[in-house]
C-alpha cells in the first residue's frame, strides 16, 4: 500500500474552483472519481489524519499512487463529468451510479394532452422535454421552487383522474402549487402555455420571466401590497438560484473537441475537452516546449495535425466540430483534410459567444492551471534548482554559484507614480520577507535608466550602512578595497570587541543582480555599483523581447538555450519583480487618484467634503461658488467656506473673496 504523503499535492498547487478529481493506482487505473465545489478543500480532506477517515476512504487513499483533477465552470458541469467518468472507468471505490441507473432529470411531458412536470430516469421518451441532470435532492428543490411560479400539473395519471371525477383538486391545487386543470380552474390551452413557459425558463430564457416578476413586485409595492411584494421577492431569488443551477453544458446534438492553449515565452500548455452528445466525455493535457517565433496559430495547426493524423476513418474520434482559440494559418485546408479523414464534414472555428465560448473559457482555465502547476513543481524540485544555478554560473562565468539573486524592475505610466521593486531569490526559491519597494521622485522619475540608477544606489548604500563588519584585520576584505567605505560605526566597534551585533535588513549582498531590461539598464546599474565602489557583485540584464542576457561593457548578449533551467530561473525572477512592481504602482496610482483639491483644508473632514460634493455635484462647481453659496451646505460655516474658497482659488481669491472676521465669523464689506 502506498503512503498518501508520497503523492499528496501541495496545497498551493490545487485550484479552489469546482472540478472533478481522479485517484489512480500504481498501474494508472482510475480507482475513484469525485467532484467538489472547491478542489483544494476536498482533496486536502483526503490527506488528513488517517484515523479520521472512513474505512473505505482510508483504503482508497492508500491504494492510490497519484491524484489528478480537472477544473470546470460550474457545479453542474462537475456533476455531469463525474457521472460520465464513473460510467467510463467503473472505479472500484465508487459505489454511487456504478449500476445502470442514471442521474435524474426534470422532465415536462409536452406530448400529453395535459402536460406534466415530473422526475425521470433512464431512456428518454418521445414528446418529453428534459432538463438536468441533477442530484436527487437538488431536483426536488428545483421542482418545488418553480411550481410556485409556474403551477404546472405534477400529479400522476391516477390522481388526475380521481380529482377530475370528484371535482375537487388535490392538495397541490389548494396550496397554489398546481393550477388545477383537472377541475377547470385553467383551460387546457392556458395550462399548455404555462408548461411552455416552464420549459422556456429552464431552457435559459430566465431574464424575461425575472423582469416580469420584478415589474409585478414594483407594482405591488406601489399599491402598498407589501405581503405580495415579499412573496414575489422570494420567488425572484429562488428563480435566480434555479437558473444558475440549470446551466447546461452544451446541446445534446453537439459533438466537438475544444482545444485551448496557455503559453509563455518557453512553453505552452494544451488542454482538450472531448464533448460527445453535449457532455464532456474525456480530457487530455500536455505541456510542450515552444520553438522560437512560434505563434499561437502555428501551435494550433501542429496540434491538430498530431492529434488527428492517425485517425483516418474514425468518425467517433474526429468530431463534427473542432473548436480552437485562434484559427490556424490554413484553416480551410486543415478543415478539408480533417473532413477527408473523418469521411464527413468537419468545421474548424473559434467560438465567439454562447455555451461553447463559455466552455472554451473553462478549457483555457484548465490549460492555465496546468502550466502553473507544471512550473511550480519544476521550480520546487531541488535537483532542477541546483541545475539552474549551476548552468547560470557556467554561462555567466561567475566565480561562485549565484545562491542569492536580486532582481530590480521599474514601473510607471508615462512617467507618473514611478516605483521600483526588488525581489530576492535564495537557492532558487523566493525569499519574500526580503522583498523591497522603492518610491522614485525628482529627476530620476523622468528616465528609466536614471530610475534604475537611483534604486540600485539606495539599495547598496543601505548595504554599506547595514552590513556587520568583522574585526579590523579582516575589514579590508569585507570592504572590498573600497577607500570610500563608511567610517567605523558603533556596530563595527561592537563586532571588534566581540559583542553581539545584529545585521541590518540590507546587510547581505547578492551574488548576482538582475535588472529588467537590456544594455542601457545594465549600464545604469553598473554605474551605481561603481560609484559606491562595490566590485564583488555581478550585474546582468534580461531583455524581454528575445530573452537575451546582457552583461556590462559587452556589445553582444549571452544567449541561453531556450529550454535551459538557467533561462527559466531568470525569467521567473524577472516576472516576479515585474509583478511586485506593478502591484505597488497600482496601489500608488489608486491612492493618487483619490487625492482631492479639497484635501488639507483646515476643519474640512471627510463628511463635510462629501457634503460639498453632493450639494454642488463636482469640484468645478464648488470652485465657481461664492463663500455665501458654500455656507448653504450643512455643517459649512463662514470661516470654513472662506478657507475652502481660498484653497481652490489660491492667490486670485485675494481679489474676489470677501474679508472675514475670524472671531465672529462675520463677512466684512470691502
Amino acid at each position: 500500500m502506498a503512503d498518501p504523503a508520497s503523492y499528496r499535492p501541495r496545497t498551493g498547487e490545487i485550484p479552489t474552483e469546482p472540478g472533478v478529481y481522479r485517484f489512480r493506482d500504481q498501474h494508472g487505473r482510475v480507482i475513484y472519481v469525485g467532484k467538489a465545489k472547491s478542489l483544494r478543500s476536498r482533496l486536502n480532506s483526503y490527506f488528513a489524519n488517517p484515523a479520521g477517515l472512513t474505512p473505505k476512504t482510508h483504503a482508497m487513499v492508500h491504494a492510490a499512487s497519484s491524484v489528478e483533477w480537472t477544473v470546470v465552470g460550474s457545479e453542474l458541469e462537475s456533476l455531469q463529468l463525474e457521472y460520465t467518468w464513473i460510467k467510463e472507468y467503473k472505479p472500484r471505490y465508487n459505489v454511487v451510479f456504478r449500476d445502470d441507473k442514471s442521474y435524474p432529470y426534470l422532465a415536462v411531458t409536452l406530448g400529453e394532452k395535459i402536460p406534466r412536470v415530473q422526475v425521470m430516469r433512464g431512456e428518454r421518451r418521445k414528446g418529453t422535454k428534459y432538463f438536468g441532470p441533477y442530484t436527487a435532492g437538488a431536483i426536488r428543490e428545483t421542482m418545488d421552487t418553480l411550481l410556485r411560479v409556474f403551477p404546472v400539473r405534477s400529479c400522476s395519471a391516477g390522481v388526475f383522474r380521481r380529482a377530475e371525477a370528484s371535482g375537487r383538486p388535490c392538495l397541490l391545487g389548494y396550496i397554489d402549487k398546481c393550477s388545477a386543470p383537472c377541475v377547470g380552474r385553467i383551460s387546457e390551452e392556458d395550462h399548455r402555455a404555462l408548461a411552455e413557459d416552464f420549459c422556456a425558463f429552464m431552457g435559459g430564457e430566465a431574464k424575461r420571466f425575472l423582469n416580469r416578476l420584478e415589474r409585478e413586485m414594483k407594482a405591488a409595492v406601489a399599491e402598498l401590497n407589501y405581503e405580495q411584494a415579499a412573496r414575489l421577492r422570494d420567488d425572484i431569488a429562488a428563480m435566480r438560484k434555479v437558473f444558475e443551477r440549470n446551466a447546461v453544458v452544451l446541446a445534446d446534438s453537439t459533438d466537438a473537441d475544444l482545444f485551448a492553449i496557455h503559453e509563455d515565452e518557453l512553453e505552452a500548455s494544451v488542454q482538450v475537452f472531448h464533448v460527445r452528445g453535449g457532455r464532456i466525455r474525456s480530457q487530455q493535457g500536455w505541456v510542450v516546449e515552444k520553438v522560437e517565433d512560434t505563434t499561437a496559430a502555428d501551435l494550433v495547426e501542429h496540434l491538430l495535425q498530431q492529434a488527428y493524423g492517425e485517425e483516418a476513418g474514425n468518425t467517433d474520434r474526429i468530431p463534427r466540430e473542432v473548436l480552437v482559440p485562434v484559427l490556424p494559418p490554413d484553416a480551410g485546408q486543415l478543415a478539408e483534410w480533417l473532413s477527408g479523414l473523418r469521411g464527413a464534414r468537419v468545421d474548424v472555428r473559434v467560438p465567439q459567444r454562447g455555451d461553447k465560448a463559455q466552455l472554451m473559457e473553462t478549457v483555457r482555465a484548465n490549460a492555465e492551471q496546468a502550466l502553473k502547476l507544471h512550473k511550480t513543481r519544476r521550480a520546487g524540485d531541488i535537483t532542477t534548482r541546483s541545475l539552474a544555478i549551476q548552468e547560470l554560473q557556467e554561462a555567466l562565468e561567475l566565480d561562485e554559484p549565484p545562491l542569492r539573486i536580486e532582481c530590480f524592475d521599474i514601473s510607471h505610466v508615462q512617467g507618473t507614480n514611478v516605483v521600483g521593486s526588488m525581489v530576492v531569490v535564495e537557492d532558487g526559491l523566493p525569499r519574500k520577507s526580503e522583498y523591497r519597494k522603492f518610491t522614485i521622485t525628482g529627476a530620476a522619475a523622468h528616465d528609466d535608466t536614471a530610475a534604475m540608477d537611483d534604486v540600485l544606489t539606495r539599495r547598496f548604500k543601505a548595504y554599506l550602512r547595514d552590513r556587520v563588519h568583522v574585526p579590523a584585520e579582516l575589514g579590508q576584505a569585507v570592504d572590498g578595497g573600497n577607500e570610500d567605505a563608511p567610517p567605523v560605526t558603533d556596530a563595527r566597534e561592537e563586532a571588534v570587541l566581540g559583542a553581539p551585533a545584529q545585521p541590518g535588513k540590507f546587510a547581505y549582498p547578492p551574488n548576482l543582480v538582475v535588472v529588467d531590461g537590456g544594455k542601457p539598464q545594465v549600464a545604469a546599474a553598473q554605474r551605481a555599483l561603481d560609484a559606491l565602489g562595490i566590485q564583488e557583485v555581478r550585474v546582468v540584464g534580461l531583455a524581454k523581447r528575445l530573452e537575451e542576457v546582457w552583461l556590462p561593457d559587452s556589445d553582444f548578449p549571452v544567449i541561453l538555450p531556450r529550454a535551459s533551467q538557467s533561462l527559466y530561473l531568470l525569467q521567473r525572477i524577472r516576472d516576479e519583480a515585474h509583478r511586485f512592481a506593478i502591484t505597488f504602482h497600482r496601489q500608488r496610482r489608486g491612492k493618487a487618484m483619490t487625492v482631492s483639491a479639497l484635501d488639507g483644508v483646515p476643519g474640512l473632514g471627510e463628511s463635510k467634503r462629501k457634503a460639498l460634493l453632493t450639494h454642488f455635484g463636482s469640484l468645478k462647481k464648488i470652485k465657481a461658488a461664492t463663500v455665501e453659496e458654500l455656507t448653504d451646505v450643512k455643517g459649512v460655516g463662514v470661516v470654513l467656506a472662506a478657507a475652502v474658497h481660498e484653497r481652490l482659488h489660491g492667490e486670485e481669491s485675494q481679489d474676489v473673496a470677501p474679508a472675514v472676521n475670524y472671531t465672529t465669523g462675520e463677512i466684512l464689506e470691502p
